[in-house]
């Protein structure tokens, strides 16, 4: 029977050696006496003779594989074997042979023969060995040699060589160097020359020089240089009929594989044919791809991938999560996983029955049915269907079908003395995808006082892709194939570090906001290059500096390679984890990838960004052999101690990359007594931002929602918020008092919340901690109050494991603070508590549990602080899912990506705020006249110095195209403030232009205002404030910010009463007995307008009033004078 499998080795080194001696040590009793069998596989599943290598395996010896004998540019996998042993444990093979060795080498020349021989062993123990093993240990076998070919090569220059390999001139010499990318000489490096077999020529001296006799300069000839820890290079002898040619060649750093293209989620009917596509750059170019099924390896040999897998006459069976693995020689790198689903012939693409989705009435619209102020109008759930598809090998499907709104019906809801018209969904559907576009924009100031980054440089994969405002603001619209969003920010006023930022974004379209804070570069300080110069890292006031740069004397060169000799301008910039404020400076995503292709976090104990130039500050300088010494007392987990490395940024991909290891070594620095430090070294060349790191294993995720206001249902969740992470270290003894923050982590919300990335810990409930926070559009959200008492339900994490995991909002103490915030214990949940096993906190292994919770499952909360605000609309739309736009003529977006927004402002000269309201019907469109489009409602905000006065930014629907894009609607909007109120003014720029494009809606009552809106965009001098953007979300801040100020370019958040009106109302106490017009309106929205105002005058007889006196004006165009 077979043994378990053995692992002993790695492939280090010479290579991989499972030998039988090694196992029997760490495994005694687990492998037989004499073995019968051996199999060997890679770690990967992979059979050994699958793998193309040359390996050897022999059950008395075991099993190895020797990286010199590999193909050029391999080394071996990493094997695990197993042994075949006899059944009867423990017995002896007496009187049986061992297994025959493999044949010998044939010895033949070409058209000749020779003999093979093999041997084998007697396993009998016994003194009469020849009677119990009868027969040959040794036998032979005739063999062939290869046959005979002739030489086809030919030579445009010199003659062939006896191998028939390359061509050979005698009397032409290569001489060259070979030096990094930052000019120092390459010692050591092997030159080759290309061919069937590589061939090794010469290897380059101690100045990286070389000579080669021999080699032709033809122009064909090809070298390839290679060099440990360096990329290979492949050059061409250029074509000459001197006798002496020159090359040098650069090497540059390896670049480890990343994924430029995952592979993507497809949906497909049994028998059709569905195809998976893995991009993955590198230097070199990965060429090692393995596809994976629900985990498993899937067999090269049955299924013929490369970068692309083709699944043809699909069965339900292979539906599932497929990802790739992709490798060259400086590492491996694996995708995000696809998911297939494979539908039966007959079963419907997506659910026809709409999911439930409430959504909130006006206060006067309360529902007895359900007895609260929400309505039913259904959704269709998100998701990829299989539409119209051939069965064409594509990687992207040419159109992509989503699951969309097949049928509406209108519903009349009934309110107090009125109905609302209201589309519900019946029946859900497989349609084409709504086409979206994907923003990120934003603000990059400084991360001490906010000094924004002005016209600064961002780019994207080393290409420019934008410029910073005067503001700092930026906006960048994500290419479509875009995994990671990698953004650098560049200062070219020397202000500012160079900032690499790996920003989250929201796939599924529209715009996301993020704050992007900068460190400011450190002064340069002026260095002698003929002395050693130490820097400190520390920027806590009071404390010991974490680590010491030491730059040897001698060490600074120019890019060329030449040794630097004069003062050096060193600006060293050290972020410090020990002050919490500068978490959000941080660098990059804090991941790198693992040696199996996995992205894994790392923890900071600090960043450093390094530039050195000449005096004049005009030619930048590299440094080598420099030391960096770590105070180990900085290191307050001591099993952070063994792991910690130095690693430096790839600003390309984002990641961290190794770049030394460090040694723990006692020694007196400065100070009399004797110290512990961890000693490394490094070499400033083209990468100038380096990290003191320890990979973190324990981790975990917590579940984090967002919502519009305190109503925490399903249905008002908010995607597109930024929820950010900071992981923070406890100090021994004082576990409550976080000593440094760690790491930094953020997330886009989805239709299903956030999964954050925690360090925790299932032994100190206290070990990490972490403050959370959420952002949307630059707007704080607030956490969910944790004092005066807790509120389990409000909070969403049931009891006791909200006490263990220490839930505290930023104001638990101190009522002063903000309420942006939370900290919590990050407490690896425990298998054998069952109350832990449902959320907020998730291992590792579990993050698709994580992702998938219900919404009853635990989660942490954040929240909109509603303002006196209120949307409704006739036709549903999540304005954080661009995706749920149906095509409707009362839609209130009518374009997909092109959404516009508009803002009417309103001055209220009175003592109270009160509320307005827009009323948007359809004006001029066949389809749409007299229906309604939505409503807004607005609370008008008190001016700050004025008590008297206050000013409201009412939306109103803008006119334009419907969806048909056929003809235009000039929407009907009634702007009516809620109270005893009175029309003053109207903008005479806003009434010109409204009588100069007809029609003019009529406007008699003075208690409101009626308008067809403008089709034009206007400005600030009209009252009017309309903006366009991809993402409606982004058009109404804007568009708010502007109307606020009252300006057409500006922003502000404060509002100012006095300028940019298009409307000005006069609004005073109202007695308790009597009915405005506005409310009369409201219960009664039926009731005629002319009909309402001589309610009003009936009872004001009724109460010996003085009848006020009205006409119908229509409004006119006035001049001056």
């Amino acid at each position: 029977e077979w043994s378990t499998w053995f692992n002993v080795d790695h492939p280090g080194g010479q290579g991989d050696y499972e030998q039988l001696d090694a196992i029997r040590f760490y495994y005694h009793e687990r492998v037989c006496d004499s073995p019968r069998a051996l199999e060997a596989r890679t770690t990967d599943w992979t059979p050994a003779h699958s793998t193309g290598e040359t390996v050897h395996l022999d059950p008395r010896r075991g099993f190895w594989c020797v990286n010199a004998e590999q193909p050029e540019g391999r080394n071996c996998s990493n094997y695990a074997v197993r042994f075949l042993c006899p059944k009867a444990p423990g017995a002896a093979a007496e009187g049986v042979w061992g297994p025959w060795s493999e044949w010998s080498p044939c010895s033949a020349q070409c058209g000749g023969t020779a003999v093979q021989m093999r041997s084998r062993n007697c396993n009998s123990h016994s003194h009469h060995w020849e009677k119990e093993c009868i027969g040959p240990t040794v036998e032979g076998r005739m063999c062939k040699g290869p046959s005979c070919t002739v030489c086809n090569l030919s030579c445009p220059m010199g003659h062939v060589n006896a191998e028939c390999e390359a061509c050979m001139c005698e009397e032409h010499l290569l001489l060259g160097t070979v030096r990094t990318a930052a000019g120092l000489p390459v010692p050591g490096a092997a030159l080759l020359r290309v061919g069937k077999t590589a061939k090794l020529l010469t290897l380059t001296d101690h100045n990286g020089h070389f000579s080669i006799p021999g080699v032709c300069p033809d122009g064909n000839t090809t070298l390839r240089v290679k060099l440990e820890k360096y990329a290979p290079e492949t050059v061409t002898v250029p074509s000459s009929n001197d006798k002496v040619s020159v090359i040098h060649v650069k090497l540059q750093r390896p670049e480890k594989p990343h994924v430029l293209k995952n592979p993507e989620s497809k949906a497909r009917r049994e028998g059709q044919t569905a195809a998976f596509c893995c991009k993955v750059g590198g230097q070199p170019e990965p060429d090692n791809y393995l596809w994976y099924h629900n985990g498993t390896l899937l067999d090269r040999k049955q299924f013929q991938y490369d970068s692309t897998l083709v699944l043809k006459k699909l069965k339900k069976s292979q539906a599932g999560e497929y990802h790739c693995k992709a490798s060259n020689e400086a590492g491996t790198i694996k995708s995000q996983s696809a998911t297939l689903t494979v539908i039966g012939p007959e079963e419907p693409s997506c659910k026809p029955e709409p999911e439930s989705h409430l959504i909130r009435l006006p206060h006067d619209c309360y529902q007895n049915s359900s007895n609260s102020f929400f309505y039913d109008v259904g959704k269709c759930p998100t998701g990829t269907c299989t539409g119209q598809l051939d069965n064409g090998i594509r990687c992207k499907d040419t159109v992509s079908y989503c699951c969309g709104v097949e049928k509406m019906e209108q519903k009349q809801i009934t309110c107090k003395g009125y109905t609302l018209p209201t589309m519900v969904i019946t029946e859900c559907g497989c349609q084409k995808c709504v086409d979206t576009k994907v923003i990120v924009r934003g603000r990059a100031v400084a991360a001490d006082n906010g000094e924004p980054l002005r016209f600064g440089h961002v780019f994207m994969g080393g290409v420019r892709v934008s410029r910073t405002g005067y503001k700092g603001t930026f906006s960048i619209q994500v290419p479509f194939d875009t995994e990671r969003l990698v953004l650098t920010f560049v200062d070219h006023m020397k202000k500012f570090v160079n900032t690499t930022k790996v920003l989250p974004f929201n796939k599924k379209g529209g715009a996301v906001y993020h704050e992007v804070k900068l460190l400011r570069r450190k002064a340069p300080v002026t260095l002698l290059s003929s002395e050693t110069n130490m820097i400190s890292l520390g920027e806590k006031e009071g404390q010991d500096p974490i680590a010491e740069l030491q730059i040897p004397p001698n060490a600074f060169y120019r890019e060329n390679g030449e040794v630097y000799v004069g003062k050096v301008k060193a600006s060293v910039t050290f972020l410090d984890p020990r002050d919490i404020s500068t978490a959000t400076a941080a660098q990059s995503d804090l991941n790198f990838v693992g040696e199996e292709g996995d992205v894994l976090p790392l923890v900071t104990y600090g960043m450093f960004s390094v530039d050195f130039t000449d005096e004049a500050m005009t030619e930048s300088l590299n440094a080598g052999k420099v030391k960096v010494f770590l105070d180990s007392a900085q290191v307050r987990m001591p099993e952070h101690l063994s792991g910690m490395k130095l690693w430096s940024l790839n600003p390309e991909t984002g990641f961290w990359e190794e770049e030394g290891d460090f040694h723990l070594e006692k020694t007196r620095r400065r100070k009399r007594e004797e110290r512990s430090f961890l000693i490394g070294n490094m070499e400033i060349k083209e990468r100038r931002l380096f990290n003191l790191d320890v990979p973190e294993n324990r981790r975990c995720y917590v579940k984090v929602r967002a919502f519009r206001s305190e109503r925490f249902m399903p249905s008002e969740q908010v995607e597109g918020v930024v929820i950010t992470l900071i992981n923070m270290e406890p100090t021994p003894g004082f576990s409550s008092n976080p000593r440094a923050w760690g790491r930094f982590d953020s997330v886009i919300t989805g239709s299903n919340g956030a999964c954050l990335p925690a360090f925790c810990d299932d032994q100190k409930t206290d070990a990490y901690t972490a403050y959370v926070m959420a952002n949307i559009g630059g707007e704080e959200l607030e956490a969910v109050s944790s004092s005066p008492k807790f509120n389990p339900n409000a909070i969403g994490v049931p009891q006791p494991y909200l006490n263990k995991l220490g839930y505290r909002r930023t104001d638990h103490e101190d009522p002063k603070m903000k309420k942006t915030a939370f900290k919590m214990n990050v407490a690896k949940p425990s298998p054998n508590a069952a109350e832990e096993s449902n959320g907020p906190v998730y291992s590792f292994e579990n993050l698709k549990e994580c992702e998938e919770a219900p919404f009853t499952a635990g989660h942490f909360r954040f929240y909109r602080v509603e303002g006196d605000h209120y949307d409704y609309n006739t036709v549903h739309f999540n304005e954080d899912d661009p995706m749920s736009w149906t095509a409707d003529y009362l839609s209130w977006w009518p374009k997909p990506m092109e959404y516009r927004a508009c803002y009417i402002k309103v001055k209220i000269n009175g003592p109270k705020e009160i509320m307005v309201r827009s009323r948007n019907m359809g004006g001029t469109h066949p389809q749409t006249v007299g229906k309604l489009y939505g409503i807004r409602d607005a609370r008008s905000t008190r001016d700050m110095d004025q008590s008297n006065l206050s000013a409201v930014c009412l939306e109103f629907k803008c006119s334009g195209m419907l969806y048909d894009q056929d003809r235009v609607d000039r929407t009907l909007v009634k702007i009516i403030p809620q109270g005893s109120c009175k029309r003053d003014s109207v903008d005479s720029m806003l009434q010109e232009y409204l009588v100069n494009h007809l029609p003019l809606a009529v406007n008699n009552d003075t208690n409101e205002f009626t308008m067809l809106a403008p089709l034009d965009p206007l400005g600030h001098n009209y009252g009017i404030y309309t903006v366009t953007d991809q993402d409606p979300r982004t058009a109404k801040e804007i568009a708010l910010g502007r109307c606020f100020d009252g300006t057409s370019d500006g922003t502000s958040r404060v509002m100012k009463s006095n300028v940019g009106m298009a409307l000005t109302f006069t609004c005073g106490d109202r007695q308790a007995t009597r009915q405005s017009v506005f409310q009369a309106l409201q219960n009664s929205p039926g009731q005629t307008l002319v009909s309402a105002v001589r309610e009003s005058r009936r009872s004001r007889r009724q109460r010996g009033s003085r009848r006020p006196r009205i006409t119908q004006v229509p409004l006119r165009r006035t001049t001056a004078g």
